[in-house]
């Protein structure tokens, strides 16, 4: 029997396949990110049971409580979670359209050009008499999606001879990345000392200091890009038979390639610019996805966007609790799992 179920709508001409086992999983994830949520708030400096936890959210608890979490723990937590979905989301479409299982933001640029951006924009807009920016800080979010748009147009064009493959583009990338993480340490070096800290700091990956300032900037740039990436999903599907069987379906290869690209960067920019580097969960999260749910992108992204919150809730959670009163980066704890995770896919496809 098929694990597929078609639904119908009766008064719209709309049907699509529904996979229960997705359904399944994806329920259980979607509890088991909502449990994590709830314990993360509550846990820190000032211990709230989960219980009260719940009452503060909905305006019952303590005062003490609700200022807590409302001010500083909740804010943290729905851009990590933000972060990381967007990060895992941009990591599956990259492996879907290079069709490379070692794809993802971190590992083919895209990060890098998006940190470039940012210690450029405080190298030069640093005022060195009174260490402060002489522009807004909330111009530093667009210069990191600048960044991270500009180094994937350049890998796009780089990799053109007649259409673009998913081995030039790897290629590519590989040696932009290196090459962004060379402007990165010029600007450290020629940049104020002060800043040198901070930058290292961001470039790790971290979530400390967010706001509710940064969740309304974060969220309708998640809320457009990812409704409308699930919408073109099929596309990926398509896709990963190969450029000759897309062609003979009737897709426009290149042209849903470089859209798929570019909403990746997308997502993947806008993470970067309010947590910084947090390396490999957009490795990591959809092969994790796909060991549960398949191949088919319908349930692949959804899945994959609640397993990329997950890692980057779990990761500041440790942060900011292991080593209490220090705050460590989020990103050092998603790098000491995703290197020797990056090192089994490497061995695991030596024959590719």
């Amino acid at each position: 029997m098929s694990k597929y179920r078609p639904l119908r709508l009766k008064k719209i001409p709309v049907s699509f396949l529904l996979d229960i086992k997705a359904l399944i999983i994806f329920s259980i994830f979607s509890l088991l990110t909502l449990i994590v949520i709830i314990v993360s708030i509550g846990m820190g400096e000032m211990s709230i049971h989960p219980l009260d936890v719940v009452r503060a959210l909905v305006g019952k608890g303590e005062e003490l409580h609700a200022v807590v979490i409302q001010n500083f723990r909740l804010p943290r937590i729905i851009i990590g979670f933000l972060v990381g979905a967007s990060l895992a989301v941009a990591g599956a479409i990259m492996q879907g359209v290079i069709r490379n299982p070692l794809a993802s933001p971190d590992i083919i640029g895209i990060t890098a050009g998006a940190g470039a951006a940012v210690v450029t924009f405080l190298t030069f807009f640093l005022d060195p008499k009174d260490n402060s920016l002489t522009v807004s800080i909330h111009w530093l979010p667009l210069a990191a999606f600048i960044g991270a748009t500009l180094i994937m147009l350049l890998i796009y064009g780089l990799a053109w001879n007649k259409g673009v493959t998913p081995v030039r583009l790897v290629l590519i990338g590989v040696g932009l990345d290196a090459a962004m993480h060379a402007v990165i340490t010029v600007m450290m070096i020629f940049g104020p000392l002060i800043l040198a800290t901070q930058e290292k700091i961001w470039l790790t990956g971290s979530v400390y200091g967010s706001s509710w300032d940064n969740v309304r900037t974060l969220l309708p740039w998640f809320c457009f890009f990812l409704p409308f990436i699930f919408v073109i999903a099929r596309n990926l599907n398509i896709q990963e038979l190969g450029d000759d069987l897309a062609k003979g379906v009737g897709t426009s290869v290149q042209r849903q390639r470089f859209i798929l690209l570019l909403m990746s960067t997308a997502l993947a920019g806008g993470a970067v610019a309010f947590a910084g580097g947090i390396g490999f969960v957009g490795l990591m999260a959809p092969h994790m996805a796909r060991q549960l749910v398949g191949s088919a992108y319908g349930a692949l992204l959804p899945v994959s966007a609640l397993i990329g919150g997950l890692i980057v809730l779990l990761a500041d959670l440790v942060a900011r609790t292991a080593f209490s009163p220090l705050d460590v980066p989020a990103g050092v704890f998603t790098a000491s799992i995703g290197a020797p995770y990056f090192i089994y896919l490497l061995y695991k496809n030596r024959n590719m």
